[in-house]
């Protein structure tokens, strides 16, 4: 397919089609010679063709002519011509207009409230971090408790802390057989409502085993919320600032921990402060389940259940249609709305292949479900196992060891709530230019580099503070630009949509399960091992980390979902 240099040629669009369905198109030179071109190569169900070695794909055409230069194609295709095209290597131009659904207008104000109220449901998980890290204080005082059974021993304090964390590992199992059932809307104003009651019996709890027991509830709704939140903005928002949006909800877990830290810091003097911190909770909650409530299922949930059997077909592309109008702020039956739901369906009848079921759990363990498994769950569980739980759960605690006030301790707690909200945006400014693998090995590796200097504080620098503080908030910057947005954010672009809730169910459960082991075993950990070992088991941990990301996890900026599934996970 060579060209001469310093020629423009103009490049054609080339699309196969019969009985108004477009079976295969592709941008095409008519320098190359196309009477090969042939109907016959091409079947409804065919993914690609093969035209003079010139793979071509399916997608819409909306408009077309029959001939190329006064060349007559054969019967069936159609020729568009999109642009002038030169190269000196003659080779084939990328797209310059995708599909609808590649390049979709869209409005910000638009996409705000689709975005705002399942975000919510990662706020409330980072106000549990921050607002626990002022209340593990303020509960064992004796002075500020409030309580006669102020008084907890290591295990006490570990259940307190990692009790949202158990409830959470608890709630992505049971979200795991009904989540394709509820769909992404009604989960998470299920999530928002155990959030609310788990809020309530917290901050009113009686006892230490009633506390416990309001911690497990609120955990429920962080399990449930943070599988369906990125489910939502994923198949909701368009694909071209998909990545930025799914990077804002780990913002919104960081406003979310730097309001408990907030919080925290104006009610650690106060006597039962710890009930004001865990008790606000439950307004944020109530706003995100009637945001929830007011917002429209997601169209591509719709359409996975139309194409898995499971509804009518015509319904429920109605449904859609409706849905997708109403999220993008489009009049009803709008026709921009109604081809991009013909695009997304035909791609899914296309990556389904005529199964009627979703993947099974079995499922995810093999092909490409398993390469998506071992790339987004073993990112979740080293996003935990490298120490980030004990990091922001105890960081008022580990600086209160340096920082004799108790309110001193947690205003620094909020000086790093804030620099992890700055670092935060950052890499939610560059994820979709920079990519996901940049972000991580340079996030990661400054990860391990903070680990091994907080063992260094503990073991020979203890005579200078401000060691302390500058490996957390290196920490915390490392952690914001890597692991914390780009773990979620891969998670819910990586798996095959055919096992995509089930594989998503079980990277949440790999998160929640390690979150709850390491925050359940810090303070045990630390009284056997010593801070300057444990911080230095957790360097060694982030070491085997980077490696992991620099062999396993592949770039997928800038690709859809369905070619992720079709090109990085083959």
């Amino acid at each position: 397919m060579a060209m001469a240099a310093a020629t423009t040629t103009p490049l054609f669009y080339v699309s196969a089609t019969t009985q108004g369905k477009t079976l295969l198109s592709s941008y095409f030179n008519p320098i190359k010679k196309i009477s090969h071109l042939s109907r016959s190569k091409a079947s409804p169900d065919s993914k690609t063709i093969d035209c003079d070695g010139l793979k071509l794909k399916p997608v819409r055409l909306k408009s077309s002519s029959h001939q190329i230069c006064g060349m007559p194609l054969s019967q069936g295709f159609q020729v568009k011509a999109m642009d002038d095209y030169a190269s000196g290597e003659g080779e084939l131009a990328k797209p310059l207009i995708g599909s609808s659904t590649r390049n979709e207008a869209f409005t910000w104000s638009s996409v705000i409230f689709p975005f705002l109220f399942p975000a919510l449901g990662g706020f409330l998980f980072g106000y549990d971090i921050g607002a626990t890290s002022g209340a593990s204080i303020s509960l064992q005082s004796a002075e500020l408790s409030g309580t006669t059974w102020y008084n907890l021993s290591a295990i006490q304090t570990g259940l307190v802390v990692s009790g949202s964390l158990y409830g959470a590992l608890f709630g992505s199992l049971i979200v795991y057989p009904i989540a394709d059932f509820l769909g992404r809307r009604r989960e998470l104003i299920v999530a928002a409502s155990l959030y609310v009651l788990g809020g309530l019996i917290t901050g009113l709890a009686p006892d230490l085993a009633v506390l416990i027991i309001g911690r497990l509830i609120y955990g429920l709704g962080i399990g449930m919320a943070m599988h369906g939140a990125p489910l939502y903005i994923a198949e909701t928002s368009p694909s071209q600032i998909r990545g930025t949006l799914i990077s804002l909800k780990e913002l919104f877990i960081v406003l979310g921990i730097l309001l408990g830290y907030l919080v925290g810091s104006v009610e650690i003097n106060v006597v039962g402060g710890w009930r004001y911190m865990y008790g606000l909770s439950a307004s944020i909650g109530i706003v995100m389940a009637i945001g929830m409530w007011i917002l429209p299922p997601s169209p591509r949930w719709l359409l996975l259940r139309a194409v898995q059997g499971k509804a009518n077909l015509g319904e429920y592309k109605e449904k859609a249609i409706s849905a997708l109008s109403r999220l993008r702020g489009r009049p009803a039956g709008d026709k921009a709305s109604e081809g991009q739901i013909e695009d997304t369906f035909d791609s899914l009848k296309s990556v389904y292949d005529g199964q009627e079921q979703e993947g099974s759990i079995w499922e995810v363990f093999e092909g490409a479900s398993l390469k998506a498994f071992i790339i987004g769950g073993g990112l979740v569980f080293f996003q935990q196992i490298t120490g980030q739980p004990s990091v922001l759960y105890y960081a008022a605690t580990i600086l209160q060891c340096r920082i004799s006030a108790a309110s001193d301790a947690a205003r620094v707690a909020v000086i790093i709530g804030i620099f992890k909200l700055l670092m935060t945006g950052i890499a939610v400014a560059k994820v979709d230019s920079l990519g996901r693998r940049p972000l991580l090995i340079g996030g990661v590796s400054g990860i391990v580099f903070s680990l091994f200097l907080l063992a260094a504080y503990y073991k020979i620098l203890q005579g200078f503070p401000v060691a302390a503080v500058v490996a957390l908030l290196l920490y915390v910057s490392c952690y914001q630009i890597s692991f914390g947005p780009i773990s979620w954010l891969m998670v819910s672009e990586i798996f095959p949509l055919h096992t995509r809730g089930r594989g998503i169910s079980l990277a949440v459960l790999a998160n929640f399960g390690s979150n709850a082991i390491v925050t359940f075993a810090f303070s045990p950990l630390k009284e056997l091992l010593g801070a300057a070992n444990l911080f230095a088991l957790f360097g060694g941990i982030a070491m085997l980390s980077l490696l992991f990301v620099i062999f396993y996890v592949p770039e997928t900026k800038g690709l859809s979902l369905e070619e992720i599934e079709s090109k990085v996970l083959q």
